[in-house]
């Protein structure tokens, strides 16, 4: 009897135990293929042939039409630089500069994928049509109410994820992290 209870207590803490670190390696990934950048987060190897194993069960899990390696790089953030989870009540600044790209863009959205702008505004803040800093750097908020210079008007409430996606970059293409060194940060600003 003794050897079975400790026999069904070993399974237990098993089953328990694996289950506990898949989710850990689907949903955080930090030691298992996916790249994190201050609160940006993306997994480089989606885009690849032959992807790790991770990197197939994040693509299987997340269910959104991934670019090839060659085309560019999403980064997801869900929280601001200091941790907070990112929330439609609250004003945000992004605030720095992004790797070489030719072209990307910066979106928001619900936790199920659909984009949180403003029905009628743009989906997105493009590279192309942004007002720049002296030194090459940008500034864009994003918030339910007006805001200077660039501004990403969003609807709703709730949690929210902003979408980073770098295309045609040398980041990509110089290797796993290489040319990555340093993404916008994200700084609450207020909250109503």
């Amino acid at each position: 009897m003794r050897f079975l209870a400790h026999f069904v207590l070993a399974a237990a803490i098993a089953l328990v135990i694996g289950f506990g670190l898949s989710y850990f390696a689907l949903s955080d990934g930090r030691l298992f293929g996916a790249l994190r950048v201050g609160p940006w987060t993306a997994w480089p190897a989606v885009g690849m042939p032959a992807p790790d194993p991770y990197t197939r069960a994040y693509m299987a899990r997340n269910g959104a039409l991934q670019l090839g390696q060659s085309e560019g790089l999403q980064f997801v953030a869900t929280s601001d630089s200091e941790g907070k989870p990112l929330d439609r009540r609250c004003r945000y600044r992004i605030d720095g500069s992004t790797p070489v790209a030719t072209f990307w863009t910066l979106a928001a959205t619900a936790s199920d994928g659909i984009n949180i702008a403003r029905p009628g505004g743009p989906a997105s803040i493009q590279s192309a049509r942004i007002a720049r800093a002296n030194d090459g750097a940008t500034v864009v908020y994003v918030a339910k109410r007006l805001s200077p210079r660039n501004w990403l008007e969003i609807a709703g409430d709730g949690p929210f994820s902003l979408v980073l996606t770098l295309y045609d970059t040398a980041a990509v293409l110089s290797g796993f992290a290489g040319g990555v060194d340093a993404l916008p940060a994200i700084l609450r600003e207020a909250c109503s």
